[in-house]
């Protein structure tokens, strides 16, 4: 899981994000997918 969660938040820092805000949306979607994939792995 961990490095799951690494990947994507590697993945969203070098999406290109140029302002705090978009960062902070970003890292928000990826807390939402590892969330999902949480309750995926639960069912």
């Amino acid at each position: 899981m961990r490095k799951c969660f690494a990947f994507i938040f590697a993945a969203l820092l070098l999406a290109g994000c140029n302002t705090i805000e978009g960062i902070g949306k970003d890292v928000k979607k990826g807390g939402e997918a590892i969330e999902k994939a949480a309750e995926k792995a639960k069912n």
